[in-house]
């Protein structure tokens, strides 16, 4: 309580307590984010695909389509389906991006048909 004037302000209106019963105040500490495979994206996303083996490993690698989505069926008829999860990879994108590059890098430098890596 600060005493201004003979009038008195209490600064619990104006700032929230770090505790309260007990408990610690979760939207302090979730304003920080740390993202601990930044320098992993970023690493990916930099890499540049300058050799014909290394497009080719990495074309080879990397599917083109998510290996794990499936539908079961059993006798004829669809009974499941398996979403695709490699949208749960953090590194999904990085991953795609540069399977991308390393076949332009094949179809533009090398000259080469990538009908065999789709």
């Amino acid at each position: 309580m600060l005493k201004t004037n003979d009038q008195n302000i209490v600064f619990s209106t104006f700032v929230q307590p770090i505790a309260v019963d007990g408990q610690i105040n979760k939207k302090r500490f979730l304003k920080i984010k740390i993202d601990l495979l930044q320098p992993v994206r970023n690493r990916l996303d930099t890499l540049e695909i300058k050799n014909r083996k290394l497009a080719k490993l990495v074309a080879k690698a990397i599917p083109a389509q998510c290996p794990f989505e499936r539908d079961i069926v059993v006798f004829g008829r669809k009974v499941a389906h398996i979403p695709p999860m490699c949208k749960l990879n953090p590194l999904y994108d990085q991953f795609v991006g540069l399977r991308f590059r390393a076949l332009c890098y094949l179809v533009d430098q090398c000259g080469e048909d990538i009908q065999s890596y789709c």
